[in-house]
């Protein structure tokens, strides 16, 4: 799988570095296309973990009703997902679609020689300098991509877990496990970038950056959309506040 998607996206990623002449860039650039690309399939996922976030008290007390009857238990499910037009699927599906990808960007990054081709010019370009990496293909012997690489990844994945999940309505054993994750994640990234080469240390910061943001415009329209609601809410029931008292008057 990584084969059959790293050299489709090796021939983007050589028509972006004629474009562009310089390998550090064209890996931002790809990057940040590749993310934009995936950006309906992630709002999708991430939409369906908040709307099960928002039902997970009510999916509790479904839980505790029907604890003894799990046949009365999924039909109150089913129509409570129904009624709030949520899809439990949407919360994989979007994923499972998005890793293949990735893994085969990963793949072409991490080996960019054994799906672009060796030609000169492509030898040359991925053993570039970029900023203070001296050879791209190589670690950063500074240490500071895997740093910044271990930090984007956690500060992403906190914001994910504040917009996607609720540790502290969750079972301790649950929550105790998410926040591990939060930063077992971020060293694994930081340890494996140690030894990787910089581009795909480069490919783990601009992602991770590009999610951040990404999380930040979602929580903000999110807000808005609540706000909204509310609006409307508080005009409904002055509406009906007002037919009362013109139906008491009347009377």
């Amino acid at each position: 799988m990584t084969k059959f998607l790293a050299i489709p996206l090796g021939y983007v990623l050589k028509a972006l570095y004629g474009l562009l002449g310089n390998y550090g860039l064209t890996i931002i650039i790809f990057t940040v296309i590749i993310r934009l690309i995936i950006l309906p399939l992630y709002a999708a996922q991430m939409r369906s973990s908040q709307q099960m976030m928002e039902v997970q008290p009510k999916i509790k007390e479904i839980q505790t009703m029907y604890a003894g009857n799990p046949e009365k238990m999924n039909e109150a499910m089913q129509d409570l997902y129904e009624k709030h037009k949520i899809h439990p699927a949407m919360g994989c599906l979007p994923l499972l679609i998005q890793l293949p990808i990735i893994w085969g960007l990963f793949g072409l990054l991490n080996n960019p020689l054994k799906y672009i081709g060796e030609d000169s010019t492509m030898v040359m370009a991925v053993h570039q300098s970029f900023l203070w990496v001296k050879d791209l293909c190589q670690p950063d012997q500074m240490y500071l991509l895997p740093i910044i690489a271990g930090l984007a990844t956690y500060i992403s994945m906190r914001f994910t877990m504040a917009i996607s999940a609720n540790p502290q309505a969750m079972s301790g054993g649950a929550g105790a496990s998410m926040k591990a994750m939060r930063y077992f994640m971020p060293i694994m990234i930081g340890w494996m970038a140690l030894t990787l080469p910089s581009g795909v240390s480069i490919y783990w910061i601009v992602s991770y950056i590009f999610q951040i943001f990404q999380i930040r415009i979602t929580r903000w329209h999110d807000a808005r959309r609540k706000e909204r609601e509310a609006i409307k809410q508080r005009e409904s029931r002055k509406l009906k506040q007002t037919h009362k008292r013109k139906k008491q008057t009347t009377v």
